[in-house]
């Protein structure tokens, strides 16, 4: 096991104890605050009071750690990278182990008929994928995991999960930036949580990729992109999510971060293979620089809005922060290059390069013509001396915000970065300085923001996968369901009276249904009733089989006849549940209260399931590309799910006499 894994892992393992940690300090607020409102005792509510405070202070300490997890970034980057600023993954949202086995057997006894420990195997097979689930590796095959459990959850629903009655089942999952338990029996909650792991993962993905390679940094493109389509999808379907961290809020602020570090991705592999010292190039990169620099500046004013601010760690605003500054003072410090590096030669296109320079902004420089600055040399030093200030103020800028967060001071790669860019800034600045001027008042106006290759949000596929039903043996989902009841199987002998059996059959697509019966045929004299499915004939199952197959079955009815089952389908009058209490503790009153009455320590092990451990790919050989005349400053230099049944198709017969022996 690599160092990355073991600390991917570790750091896992600490935001389940943290989260643990957090319920029961929310168990004894709960307590405290009850026992509070229930005493006029001025001693106990001065000692209650105390207590209180006590726990308050333990809370939040114990955010402020998770807050410290949330982060550590530097144990998700690729270890091959040493040139690259870090990027900022999403933690797995953390939740408790699930056994199924007692309530879904005995839901398949009471609902179904059937005998629930048959059913050992399929529930076995459920609750592993679900422990994957918990520890999925990070690579390809763990969105696989998640997005096969995902698909898994529509079929559940209907097999076991009804409005009328409910499984006793209950769904715990943690706020990923609060750590504050959410309990919920319906599975809208799990899809939900499941989903907003799946564009976790791919945020970890694309903080693995390999940035110094084009294939690394498409991969880390392709991986944000995704993470913001997953994301978008959870904001749109699930609208009333009771975790924070799945809040339309909170989604749009990390559906902006994501597509900011894809648009990021996007400036580093165009500038892998170096970046030409050409006055066209160079105002292409002004530009490129620039539009990162704004998506960037778009997240941060997102994150320092209530209620947002209040939840998100302050190495996220600090590192947004940080960003914009960088790259839009890389911006100036192009636009500076191509004016003072090139002059305007008689080959030169003039219109072409008057038109490039006009349109990087939206006013010229002190009601300076375009022209003018291209053709006059002190003209093009003093604009370009501007852009040059801009660029070391705004590196000064970056460094003194990146010093204010104690978490961004452990990144020593982005620190680096940062003051290779101001030195570099500087430099050429001072290159450009001369003694005699004494004031220069020119102040250069903000460069257009444009790229040639926008992020865009991405719907992977992945989140629907064809999967096999576990519970296929129940019958057609179309029919034997949680919201429809059934009687229990019945056993009804047909026989032959003038080689009729007294009914007709229709069933395409399964199962095969009883009509037109006859209600003076021995079969409805034995208990068959108009609308029955049959479910066996003899010892054969036949929940799958259509007429035809049914019909092979009966064909050799003879004069004792044959037992079939069947079941009829009941009416659905069950009371609705009453609903639980709900806990407040200073947040929306939407965390439920049935969190708060387990005792971790104390609830029954589900059954023991083998963990699927996190795969992660290291060893590659870093390849620092080397640029034609001008670099980035780098630390080294300074799927579907079961296809919905469609309606009966008739298919009728009244007579066999002709088909039966």
């Amino acid at each position: 096991m690599t160092d990355s894994l073991t600390g991917r892992s570790k750091l896992q393992n600490e935001r389940a104890s943290i989260n643990q940690q957090i319920i029961r300090q929310m168990r004894m607020r709960a307590g405290a605050e009850n026992l509070l409102r229930a005493t006029s005792n001025n001693k106990v509510c001065e000692m209650v009071g105390l207590e209180l405070s006590y726990i308050n202070s333990n809370l939040q300490l114990l955010m402020e750690q998770l807050e410290g997890l949330n982060s550590s970034v530097d144990v998700y980057q690729n270890m091959q990278e040493t040139s690259s600023i870090p990027l900022i993954p999403l933690g797995l949202k953390e939740t408790k182990e699930m056994d199924f086995s007692v309530s879904f057997k005995d839901f398949i006894l009471e609902h179904y008929s059937e005998d629930g420990s048959s059913f050992e195997e399929e529930i076995a097979d459920l609750m592993d994928l679900r422990q994957a689930c918990r520890t999925p590796s990070r690579n390809d095959a763990g969105i696989e995991t998640l997005a096969k459990y995902f698909s898994h959850m529509p079929l559940l629903e209907s097999r076991f999960f009804s409005a009328t009655r409910p499984m006793g089942i209950f769904f715990t999952w943690y706020d990923s930036f609060t750590g504050v338990p959410v309990c919920q029996q319906n599975l809208s909650l799990e899809k939900a949580s499941i989903l907003f792991n799946i564009g976790a993962l791919y945020t970890q993905i694309g903080t693995r990729s390999n940035r110094q390679t084009a294939n690394g940094l498409q991969d880390a493109i392709a991986a944000f992109q995704k993470a913001a389509g997953v994301l978008h999808h959870l904001k749109e379907t699930f609208t009333h999510t009771p975790s924070y961290d799945m809040s339309p809020s909170m989604l749009s602020m990390l559906i902006k971060l994501m597509l900011a570090q894809a648009q990021e991705c996007l400036f580093e592999k165009i500038a892998l293979s170096g970046i030409r010292n050409e006055f066209f190039s160079l105002l292409k990169m002004a530009q490129e620089a620039a539009k990162v620099g704004d998506t960037y500046d778009q997240v941060h004013q997102s994150m320092i809005q209530t209620p947002i601010k209040d939840n998100v760690p302050f190495f996220w605003s600090t590192m947004a922060q940080v960003k914009t500054n960088h790259y839009r003072s890389l911006a100036h410090y192009f636009l500076a290059t191509a004016l003072l590096d090139h002059q305007l030669r008689p080959s030169d296109d003039e219109d072409q390069q008057e038109k490039a320079l006009s349109q990087a902004y939206d006013a010229m420089p002190d009601g300076r013509s375009a022209l003018d600055i291209l053709r006059k040399r002190e003209e093009r030093r003093h604009v370009g001396k501007a852009h040059l200030r801009r660029a070391v103020m705004g590196h000064e800028e970056g460094l003194r915000i990146h010093g204010l967060c104690r978490h961004l001071r452990k990144l020593d790669v982005l620190q680096d970065i940062l003051q290779a860019s101001h030195k570099r800034s500087l430099a050429k600045f001072n290159d450009n300085d001369r003694e005699d001027e004494f004031t220069d008042y020119l102040e250069a106006p903000d460069i257009i923001s444009k790229t040639e290759h926008k992020a865009e949000m991405e719907s992977p596929m992945s989140t629907k996968v064809k999967v096999t039903d576990f519970f296929r043996r129940l019958g057609p989902l179309s029919v034997f369901s949680a919201k429809l009841r059934w009687t229990a199987p019945r056993t009804v002998r047909l026989r032959l009276e003038d080689r009729d059996l007294g009914f007709t059959l229709r069933g395409d697509p399964v199962p095969v249904q009883v009509t037109s019966l006859d209600p003076l045929c021995p079969a409805a004299v034995d208990g068959l009733k108009d609308g029955d499915y049959i479910v066996a004939v003899g010892d054969t199952d036949c929940k799958w089989m259509v007429v035809s197959e049914v019909m092979r079955l009966l064909k050799d009815v003879d004069e004792d006849g044959i037992d079939i089952r069947v079941v009829s389908l009941m009416d659905s009058g069950l009371p609705m549940p009453t609903k639980s209490a709900t806990y407040c503790g200073g947040i929306p009153k939407t965390y439920s209260m049935i969190c708060l009455a387990f005792d971790d320590d104390k609830s029954p092990k589900g059954r023991k399931v083998t963990k699927k451990g996190s795969f992660l790919s290291w060893g590659v050989k870093n390849h620092l590309k080397s640029s034609s005349t001008l670099s980035l400053p780098t630390n080294t230099v300074l799927r579907s799910q079961m296809a919905p049944y469609s309606p009966y198709s008739a298919v009728l017969w009244r007579s066999m006499g002709s088909g039966l022996k």
